[in-house]
Parts: structure tokens; C-alpha cells; sequence
């Protein structure tokens, strides 16, 4: 049996950061028990684990998940949030906070080793998604497009091939990718895509409009999504991967967005856009099972944003009340305010139960779904409702830019549209549960 600090020595023998600890290189596959002193031996035993993707049995996070949030906290507070306001308004892309998030394993978390990522588990990018956000919710949303809808369905989909060399080279930071599927005319229908792909010899030919792409300026390749069959409606759409920038790909403007405003959005446009036959994700006619797997694993990483905002608002709050006097004590001695953190922390806390649990579960090879929908309506409503409170505490304060509570409030809007809108969550969720009930 492994001792309790296996993993934790493990984790310090890979020290190579300057805030205290770093990102393990390898998901560990020894054997590793978690102590449960209320349980029989024989009992504990049966919940050995071979790896960190385990269905956690004990009320807090495991040692290593613990340190690792500890680690992207740090990093966060010490190079993001500083910066965050000048980045949202400069509009500008983090370019050297990406690379060293590359560094540390924060772009590739679940991306085995021998593809040169981190090798953890979705927990752990939940987590990790969280603490960025915290720091800077633009900076979240673009490790979180990078981790779960660019190298997530090359991950899963992709051939050997295709995975040394679309996945690789985008674990350091000194490349990103996009993900192309939303297109100006179809909105939440994911099936109408107008845009088409013929293959030509041995080429792919692209042609089509694909809109709000986020990491669009930034990115070095995407996954794009085009009708191969319009006879065969969504069931006729292909995947395929397109190097950035290339022949026939432009881009459109830079939209001057309410929120997340240092994370680049664009319409990409192909005209007559060639790519190797090679370029096919998967199977012919696969782009619509493959969009909608990554996009239940993608809901996790914007409810990760999600919680990483409302954290950081309520922190916002609890710290401005506490400093606020009024009638000659801290507003937080007033039972309106007490009323009001109160139900901030307690949305908060269950959003983020949510969101574990569709991580684990998804770890653990079982379907979720349902739950993923769950956890990015109840983070991006509660993200939004936190961020609107936090405001209110503040009074005239939370509407200036000098505090942080408003960029937070323009933030947390968008989580309750992009990678699937509220109400397509909704959808999602009681198809799902009416689906089970009538099975």
C-alpha cells in the first residue's frame, strides 16, 4: 500500500515553479488508498483506485487536487489578477501568461503524457479552469477553449497520426487552437450548418461562414464543422482540422464584446479553403456526434469560468463590506447584507458540487451529460446573480471601473450564452431526465 503523501512527495520531486509547488507531469497509475477511518479494512480496501479519476469517497478533494488548486491560485493572484483590468481594457490577448500556463500543464491537463500534456484528469481542469478564471475570466475562457474544443476531439476522435500532430504542438502555450461550429445563421442549431466541405482529389475544399469564434486572431488551428452530405442533414456533417492561418481562410473583425474582452472573437471565412484529405476528424458525417461529445465536456471548463467569477465577486464583496463603514459599524454587521452573502455563497457552493460531480463522472467513463448541463446552468446563472449582488453591495462603487465588481458582472453574461445557451441547457436536462423516467 502507498502511503498518504505518495502523491504529495511526488508532486514536490517535480517542483520546477517559484510559488511552491507544480503540476505533477504524469497521471500517477500506482495504487493509492484514501483513509477512511469510520470504515472496516476490508471495506476501505475495496476502494483502492488505480488512478487520480477515482469516484472520490471523502468530503474534501484529494491531496493532489488540493495542491494543484493551491498552485493555479497562486499563479492567478500573482500574475493574472493584477493584470485583468488592463487587459479587458486594452483588449488585449495574455500572450505571456498563456506560455507560462503552457509551462505548468494548465493547457493540456487531460492530455496523456506521451502527447506532451499534463496528464491529469477533468477534475483537475475544473479546478484549474476555476483559480485561472478568478484571476481573469478572458484568460479562463482561453485555456478552457483550448483544453476541451480543440484538443478534446482531437483527443478522442483523432488518429495516432492526426494526435502527434495536432496536439502536440499545442500544449506549451506557444500555440492555441479554436473551434469553429457556431455559424451566423443557426445559432443553438447545431445541425444547420451552412457551411460545406466537397472533396476534390485528394483536398478538402472549404466554403462557408463560421461566427464568434473564440482564439480566433490568436489561434494557430481549428476544428470546423461542414455539411459533407445536405441530403443527410446533420448526420451529413464532417469534422475536419485546418491549420491558421492558411489559403482561402480569413478573418473577420475583432468584435468589441461587453465582457471576456482579452480573449479574441471572429468570424472565420472560407473561400475555396483547401486541406489535405488527411485533415478529416474521425469518420465522414461523424462533426455532429463529435460537437456535441465536446460540447458536454466544453459545458464543464464554462462552468469551471463561471464558478472562477463568482468567486471572485463575492470576493469582492465580502472584502468591500467588511472595510465599508456605515452607521458606525462594517456593512457586514447588517442583516440585509449578511442576507445577501449569505445566498451568493450558497449558489456558489452549489454550482460548484454540480460541476465536480459531471468531472467525475466523466473521469469515471459514466455518462454525464445531463449533469454537465446541469452544472453550467446552475454556474452561469449563479455567476451572473453573484455578480449583480456583488454590485448592489458595493452601491456606487461596483459601477466603476476602479473595482473590479462590474468587469466581473460584463464576465459572467456570457457563460450564461456561449457553448450552449440556458434555455438549451434546460432542454438538454429534461431530455435527458424524461429520457431516463420513460426507460
Amino acid at each position: 500500500m502507498i502511503e498518504r503523501h505518495y502523491f504529495r512527495d511526488r508532486l514536490l520531486k517535480n517542483f520546477d515553479f517559484d510559488f511552491g509547488f507544480c503540476i505533477p507531469s504524469s497521471r500517477n497509475t500506482c495504487e493509492h488508498i484514501y483513509e477512511f477511518p469510520q470504515l472496516s479494512e476490508d471495506l476501505t480496501l475495496a476502494l483502492r483506485c488505480r488512478r487520480l479519476h477515482t469516484v472520490y469517497q471523502s468530503a474534501e478533494l484529494p491531496e493532489t487536487h488540493q495542491m494543484l488548486r493551491q498552485t493555479v491560485r497562486d499563479f492567478a493572484e500573482k500574475e493574472l489578477m493584477p493584470l485583468a483590468a488592463q487587459l479587458d481594457k486594452e483588449h488585449r490577448f495574455p500572450a505571456e501568461q498563456v506560455k507560462k500556463m503552457g509551462a505548468l500543464g494548465l493547457l493540456a491537463m487531460d492530455v496523456p503524457e506521451k502527447y506532451k500534456g499534463a496528464g491529469l484528469d477533468y477534475l483537475a481542469y475544473s479546478i484549474a479552469v476555476e483559480e485561472i478564471s478568478r484571476g481573469c475570466a478572458s484568460t479562463g475562457v482561453i485555456v478552457s477553449v483550448n483544453n476541451s474544443l480543440y484538443l478534446g476531439p482531437i483527443l478522442k476522435f483523432g488518429s495516432e497520426e492526426q494526435k502527434h500532430q495536432w496536439i502536440a504542438p499545442f500544449t506549451s502555450g506557444e500555440k492555441i487552437g479554436c473551434f469553429a461550429l457556431s455559424e451566423p445563421g443557426n445559432g443553438s442549431d447545431a445541425g444547420a450548418a451552412s457551411t460545406v466541405a466537397r472533396l476534390d482529389g485528394d483536398e478538402w475544399v472549404l466554403n462557408g461562414t463560421k461566427a464568434w469564434i473564440t482564439n480566433a486572431w490568436d489561434a494557430s488551428a481549428t476544428v470546423v464543422f461542414a455539411t459533407t452530405d445536405k441530403s443527410l442533414k446533420h448526420k451529413g456533417i464532417s469534422a475536419f482540422l485546418v491549420p491558421m492561418p492558411t489559403p482561402g481562410l480569413s478573418l473577420g473583425k475583432k468584435e468589441d464584446k461587453l465582457g471576456i474582452r482579452a480573449s479574441s472573437t471572429a468570424n472565420l471565412i472560407f473561400e475555396d479553403c483547401r486541406i489535405p484529405k488527411a485533415n478529416l476528424l474521425g469518420q465522414p458525417g461523424m462533426g455532429f456526434k463529435i460537437a456535441m461529445q465536446t460540447l458536454d465536456g466544453g459545458r464543464i471548463g464554462i462552468a469551471s469560468q463561471a464558478l472562477g467569477i463568482a468567486q471572485a465577486a463575492l470576493d469582492c464583496a465580502v472584502d468591500y463590506a467588511e472595510k465599508r463603514m456605515a452607521f458606525g459599524s462594517p456593512i457586514t454587521k447588517l442583516q440585509a447584507v449578511q442576507f445577501k452573502l449569505a445566498d451568493m455563497a450558497v449558489a456558489l457552493e452549489g454550482a460548484r458540487l454540480l460541476t465536480w460531480r459531471a468531472a467525475m463522472l466523466k473521469d469515471n467513463g459514466k455518462p454525464f451529460t445531463k449533469e454537465a448541463a446541469m452544472a453550467k446552468l446552475a454556474a452561469s446563472e449563479a455567476a451572473t446573480s453573484i455578480a449583480h449582488q456583488a454590485i448592489q453591495i458595493l452601491g456606487g462603487m461596483g459601477y466603476v471601473t476602479e473595482m473590479p465588481a462590474e468587469r466581473h458582472y460584463r464576465d459572467a453574461r456570457i457563460t450564461e450564452i456561449y457553448e450552449g445557451t440556458s434555455e438549451i441547457q434546460r432542454l438538454v436536462i429534461a431530455g435527458q431526465l424524461l429520457k431516463a423516467y420513460r426507460g
